[in-house]
Order: C-alpha cells, then sequence, then structure tokens
C-alpha cells in the first residue's frame, strides 16, 4: 500500500525559492509539503554555500520585503549572539565577513538559522511539513493537470506519493519537468530561436553553464593541514582549457570586463600589480564570511573564506540529460577538482617570496556540515527552464540593446531584480559572458507552462533563456519567483481560476499584484531609478 500524503501545496525543493513558495502559501492559510534532497534548508546560501549575489541598491530596495528581512535577521543575529568590537555592532550595514562579493558576506549555518526562524511559525503550527532526504522520482499526470509526485528517500529508499492541488517545482535542476512530462528547455538556444545577439548560431541542450563544488577555509600561518593528495589532482594540475594557455589552477581566469580575455588575480590582498598596472583582486577576501577584525581579538584563528572560484568551476560535461552514470561522473570529478584547488594552494601555489604552497590553509569541514568540507550540494547555475507563455530574452534585459529605452516594464510584472547577464563557462563550447544589463521586471508569464495547468516553476527554472538565466538565477530572484508562486498557487485556489486564467484576465491580474504588494512585493522599479 502506497505511504500517500494530502497537502494543499506540495513544493519540490527546499532551496530559496522552495522555502519562499512555502511560506507564501502557508501565510495565505494552506497546508503545505516541502521536500528537499539535504538536510539543509536554503540552496543557494546554505547547502550550496554561496554568499548572495545581490545589486547595488539592495540596502534600501530591490527585494521583496521577506528578503529584506532576512538581510536584517542576519545582521541582528550576529550582534546578539556573537562577541564583536563596538565599531561592529554599531554598523547598521554590517558585513561579517567584509566579502567583495556582497554587502552580506556570512556563515551558511546562520543563513540556516535565520531561514528556519523565519519558518518556525508555519512549521509548528503544521501548515508546512518538510521532509528532508527527499528527492522527486515520479509523477503521474491527467491530461494538463499534475495529479501526484512521488518522492523517494535518498538513504532508505522509502516512496511517499504527495497529492496536492497544486505543484510548484524548486528543484536545483527542475527535476519534476521531465517526470511530469512537462515542455522544457536546456543548454543554449539557437540565434535562430531567440534572436538574441549572444546566443550561438546552433543549438545544444547539453552546453549549459558550469557547476562548482564550493568549500571553506581559514588559514593559520605555521600549520601544516595538508590534506591527502586527491585522486585525480595529477590531471588537474596539468589541465588547460581549450579557451586559454592558462592553466585551470593558476592565478588567471577570464576577466568579467573582457570575457575574450584573461586576468590575473591573487590569493591574499598583498598589494602586487598586474602587467597592466592593476592592483591584483584577491580572491581569498571575495567571498570572505567571516572578518575576525570585526570580533572580540583573539575570537577567530584567520579569517574564514568560501571558494566559489573560476579554479573549481567545473565545466567538463553537464549533470542534466545525460545518464545517470555520467552524470553522477561530472559530479564526482567536480568535487575532485575542488580538492584538488585545496591541495595545490597547500603544495603548489606560487608564494611572492619565491616559495611553493601555503600549508597553513585549512580545509574547514566544521563551517558546511559535512565530513569531506564540501558543500553539501553543488552549486548549480543552469536548471531545466520551462517552455513558458512568455520567455525572456537577452533583448528584455541588455543595456546595449535597449538603449535609452531603459528598464523593460511587463504589466503582468510579479517582482523585481538586477544583476549582469552572466553565463560562466559552459560545458561544450565554452562561452562565457558578462553583459551589462538594466534591471529587471519578472513577467508572469515566464512562471506559466504553455500546457500544464498545476504546476508552476518555483525557482531558476522559469521561462528564460540561458542567457537571461544569467541574471534571473540570483538569490534575491530566485527567493522572489518562489514568494510570487507560492502567492499565486494560493490565489488560484482561493478564486477558483487557474494561474493562466489570472494573468488573462484584468481584474484577477491586478487582484493578484495587489496581493504581491500588500505582502511585500515590490513589481516595478521606482522611475526615478538611476542608472
Amino acid at each position: 500500500m502506497h505511504n500517500e500524503r494530502l497537502t494543499d501545496v506540495v513544493v519540490l525543493g527546499g532551496g530559496l525559492g522552495g522555502c519562499m513558495a512555502a511560506m507564501a502559501g502557508a501565510k495565505m492559510g494552506l497546508r503545505v509539503i516541502m521536500t528537499e534532497e539535504t538536510d539543509w534548508l536554503g540552496g543557494q546560501l546554505t547547502s550550496q554555500a554561496v554568499p548572495p549575489d545581490e545589486h547595488p541598491w539592495i540596502e534600501h530596495f530591490g527585494c521583496t520585503q521577506t528578503y529584506r528581512e532576512f538581510r536584517n535577521r542576519v545582521r541582528a543575529y550576529y550582534k546578539q549572539n556573537y562577541p564583536m568590537t563596538e565599531e561592529a555592532r554599531r554598523n547598521e550595514l554590517l558585513n561579517p565577513g567584509g566579502g567583495w562579493v556582497s554587502r552580506l558576506c556570512h556563515e551558511p549555518k546562520v543563513a540556516l538559522r535565520v531561514l528556519e526562524d523565519m519558518l518556525a511559525p508555519y512549521v509548528s503550527s503544521g501548515r508546512i511539513t518538510v521532509l528532508y532526504h527527499f528527492r522527486p522520482t515520479a509523477a503521474a499526470v491527467n491530461g494538463d493537470r499534475v495529479e501526484t509526485v512521488t518522492v523517494t528517500h535518498i538513504s532508505t529508499g522509502e516512496e511517499v506519493v504527495l497529492r496536492g492541488a497544486y505543484f510548484l517545482d524548486a528543484t536545483e535542476c527542475g527535476d519534476v519537468l521531465p517526470l511530469a512530462g512537462i515542455e522544457f528547455v536546456t543548454g543554449a538556444e539557437s540565434r535562430s530561436e531567440t534572436g538574441e545577439p549572444h546566443a550561438p548560431e546552433e543549438a545544444n541542450p547539453l552546453d549549459m553553464q558550469s557547476i562548482t563544488h564550493v568549500f571553506a577555509l581559514d588559514y593559520a600561518e605555521g600549520g601544516d593541514f595538508t590534506i591527502e593528495k586527491p585522486e585525480q589532482y595529477d590531471f588537474w594540475r596539468q589541465f588547460v582549457p581549450k579557451h586559454t594557455s592558462f592553466p585551470l589552477l593558476s592565478w588567471y581566469a577570464n576577466d568579467t570586463d573582457d570575457t575574450t580575455q584573461m586576468k590575473e588575480y591573487g590569493l591574499f590582498p598583498d598589494g602586487r600589480k598586474d602587467a597592466a598596472g592593476r592592483e591584483l583582486l584577491s580572491l581569498w577576501t571575495y567571498r570572505r564570511i567571516i572578518d575576525p577584525a570585526l570580533f572580540e581579538p583573539g575570537l577567530y584563528e584567520g579569517d574564514i573564506t568560501l571558494v566559489n572560484w573560476p579554479q573549481n568551476d567545473y565545466f567538463l560535461g553537464p549533470i542534466i540529460g545525460v545518464p545517470e552514470a555520467e552524470r553522477q561522473r561530472h559530479l564526482n570529478n567536480a568535487k575532485q577538482l575542488s580538492l584538488s584547488l585545496v591541495y595545490w594552494l597547500q603544495t603548489e601555489t606560487p608564494r611572492p617570496d619565491g616559495g611553493r604552497g601555503y600549508p597553513g590553509i585549512r580545509l574547514r569541514t566544521d563551517v558546511l556540515g559535512t565530513a569531506d568540507g564540501l558543500a553539501k550540494y553543488p552549486y548549480i547555475r543552469e536548471s531545466r527552464r520551462i517552455k513558458a507563455v512568455h520567455t525572456i530574452t537577452e533583448q528584455d534585459v541588455s543595456k546595449e540593446i535597449r538603449g535609452s529605452q531603459g528598464i523593460r516594464r511587463y504589466e503582468d510584472s510579479v517582482g523585481i531584480g538586477s544583476y549582469p547577464l552572466d553565463v560562466h563557462l559552459t560545458t561544450v563550447t565554452n562561452r562565457t559572458f558578462y553583459i551589462p544589463n538594466y534591471p529587471y521586471e519578472i513577467p508572469l508569464g515566464a512562471l506559466l507552462p504553455i500546457r500544464m495547468k498545476n504546476m508552476l516553476p518555483a525557482c531558476k527554472n522559469i521561462g528564460t533563456t540561458q542567457i537571461t538565466n544569467g541574471c534571473y538565477r540570483l538569490h534575491p530572484t530566485e527567493w522572489n519567483i518562489g514568494e510570487s508562486a507560492g502567492y499565486l498557487a494560493a490565489y488560484a485556489m482561493q478564486n477558483q481560476v487557474t494561474p493562466h486564467e489570472v494573468r488573462s484576465n484584468r481584474a484577477h491580474l491586478r487582484a493578484y499584484q495587489a496581493l504581491l504588494e500588500r505582502q511585500g512585493v515590490s513589481i516595478h522599479w521606482p522611475d526615478d531609478l538611476e542608472l
């Protein structure tokens, strides 16, 4: 007999989009079952260990009210629980790590605690039930509706059949889409399909962005924490990508100002300059999550940093659309690349004094809650994407293309965000680009599958192209997508309409957008925004 669970809304995936979709549904009085493959909710911020990628206005506007609440709670958590300097405690814009990728670089465990606190009332009351270590493995469909999704426990094999009125796919790879026969796209679309200047001549579904297995380090000078030599180290030490003459394990990577050129970086900030006279950017401080100078003297032996660098972007093959054995091989290779980078830093990276290696670099297994020190889940930049009622293209966001038109405004907008079109090295052609963009809106049409009536995307699986995924995949946008999708499912249920009817009926669209705005979701950028 099947172990079947009935609920109002089923959210598959406990990343940022999934958490916010579940919370939005619960706030509207619905019962939600949410699944998560690992034992940590929070996806990008926690199990994937990526500090938030954000835009220049984030401290004042440009995100949902709940995302702002999250950021405020993170800062408050440090001030309430950590012995900090008086100056740090008074700093309203505290950045615990002082990393330069974000104005709020913090520990994944703190993000986890804050997210769990935000969800706590709804978990306590039974409105949200979380099934940990489960992933979707099958779906039953009747016509244009999903009836059930079967999830399987990763270690025990236990199967649970989830039945609900709505299903939200918030998995990192869009795993529900193929199971339910929902039309989707992967990899690179062709220029003839999308009209995008940066799209390739030919489509290639397997040409996907690299994944990265993040890890945490600190540095104790004089110590020796050298790990066992990784089994693939000799391969990665000698590997030279085909798009460059520099080894991957070196201090050269594509320059975001001109991705056809390579740029030199440094490990620690030491004032050295490159051939063009530019001070070398320190990758150590790039995603640093603990800056000891902000805390009481002696609390930390040294900085703690998260390593999500060009050197451990894995692009030798995709993990979507390939046989399971190949997928597992690429996932293992990505881990081996990251461990090889650790070993290279400890033993062979050139030092300014002419020596080699920093054995005092330590792999901090405790920071990410794993035995091997690597994040619980790889950072996945690109998912399966639904074939949507409206697909967002490069023409909708690129500064160069839009020119004086500025921000594209959508009548059916359900949120806002901003980030450059940042496409990391792809698995087949090794394409990469970093295109300046305008702030963008999230059109409801991009959340609607062309056919399926009761399944919604809730993270980076919306109707973007590979290129526009490069800006719609970041933390605050994924959060907004999930939140708006959760409210959409609730609005549709409570008004007995489909999500497609919400978009096509002006009265429903306005009422749904008004609901979003009451809940603190901005749907348009200010008219007087200085760009």
